[in-house]
């Protein structure tokens, strides 16, 4: 069998692999992107993705962002807390009349990136295919695939999820440890029908039950109104939303919308998800570098965890980038720790704040519930403090 040997060999082929292989592959790398699914068979996942302003960017760097048909933009969010009214609130106007960020469907975000990687002609994405096997030391490193085919690679990329099956391997050998809880959540999700426009607002409502988020999606052929619905609950059996028949589940929702979206409908069908924490002690090991959730999977509560990253991407970009022009050996290590170096702080700050609002905003007892109105009543009135969020929200620095 003929060997070849790839500058990046990128195991996962979900949306941080394909735009991690589109911007490698666009430097003239020589890059294969593996892909477990098949990418001729529609995804049964029903999950939006909200992109920040900070994201938005770096797809433009890779050349997909033009690609993504529907995005529907956020100019407005809105910030409940149980039966108060609108405690917290963001607008375009304060921002220079920019977008936080925008919706999109997480199919026609795949498909865009696999349209952009299949114009970069060194880049190759091999989908359906599984890795079996991983090796990897200071010479070199080495995937074996399902179909007994060698990979051979200057360095392997881990962007294969939270069930990451590279980090694991690096944790069996030692490398790396991890550290991970259960939330006892689960994150249930749909994509709804209403009546009357969202106006691109984005609605974040704290109830007793946990965060309740509206998200504001594009209309559909016929011109209805759409929005989908993230929201997480303690529930599970037949005691979750997901027991419920349509109609209950319809009927409870409405009784959750503001009274603007006017009658609301389901979609799609509903899917829930197991919501938990975690976090690698360290994103890299000799030849191997983690990216996105298989280095860091957060609590969705905040809608960050892909803009965060996309921002291990750009970083690996950079440094291997620089690497590579100057015709250095990507894969040596000095490269993989000086990545660590620039994202760990990064990383491990939206860690801890995405579970300190977890559980702030996750319970209803009466003196944690007053203290979180306090706070964001002083944010809304503290002009450094709200241009603080408002930044975070678009993944930007100031």
């Amino acid at each position: 069998m003929t060997k070849t040997l790839y500058d990046a060999v990128i195991i996962g082929g979900g949306l941080s692999g394909l735009t991690m292989a589109c911007l490698l592959g666009q430097r003239g790398m020589k890059v294969i992107c593996v892909d477990g699914a098949d990418p001729k068979i529609k995804s049964p996942d029903l999950r939006t993705t909200a992109i920040s302003s900070g994201s938005r960017k770096i797809l433009e760097r890779a050349g997909i962002w033009d690609k993504i048909k529907d995005k529907c933009p956020i100019d407005d969010i809105r910030i409940l807390d149980g039966a108060s009214p609108v405690l917290l609130q963001f607008t375009s106007d304060e921002v220079e009349g920019r977008s936080f960020g925008w919706i999109v469907d997480n199919h026609d975000l795949k498909s865009a990136m696999i349209e952009r990687l299949a114009e970069i002609k060194c880049a190759i994405h091999k989908a359906p295919a599984a890795a079996t096997s991983f090796d990897a030391n200071d010479e070199g490193a080495c995937v074996t695939m399902a179909s007994g085919e060698e990979l051979h690679a200057k360095i392997l990329i881990g962007a294969d999820g939270r069930k990451s099956a590279l980090r694991t391997w690096m944790v069996e050998r030692g490398y790396i440890e991890t550290r991970n809880w259960n939330y006892r959540q689960n994150a249930v999700i749909c994509m709804v029908a209403h009546e009357h426009p969202h106006d691109n607002v984005a609605v974040e409502h704290f109830m007793p039950a946990g965060p309740f988020a509206i998200l504001p999606f594009t209309d559909d052929e016929s011109g209805t109104h759409r929005s989908a619905v993230v929201f997480t609950e303690h529930r599970s059996g037949r005691e979750s939303w997901m027991g419920l028949s349509d109609a209950e589940f319809e009927a409870a929702l409405a009784a959750r919308f503001p009274e603007n979206y006017g009658w609301v409908k389901l979609a799609s069908k509903r899917a829930s998800y197991p919501l938990g924490l975690i976090h690698a002690s360290r994103y890299y090991a000799p030849r191997i570098a983690l990216v996105a959730d298989a280095a860091h999977g957060i609590h969705p509560i905040a809608g960050q965890g892909l803009n965060l990253g996309f921002r291990d991407l750009s970083a690996l970009d950079d440094i291997l980038g620089k690497a590579y022009e100057s015709g250095a050996d990507i894969g040596e290590i000095r490269f993989l720790e000086e990545y660590d170096r620039t994202r760990r702080p990064d990383n491990m700050a939206m860690v801890a704040m995405t579970d300190g609002l977890n559980r702030a905003f996750s319970n209803n007892i009466s003196s944690v519930r007053v203290l979180r109105k306090i706070g964001l009543r002083a944010v809304s009135r503290l002009k450094p403090a709200k241009r603080f969020f408002m930044t975070q929200a678009m993944g930007e620095r100031e």
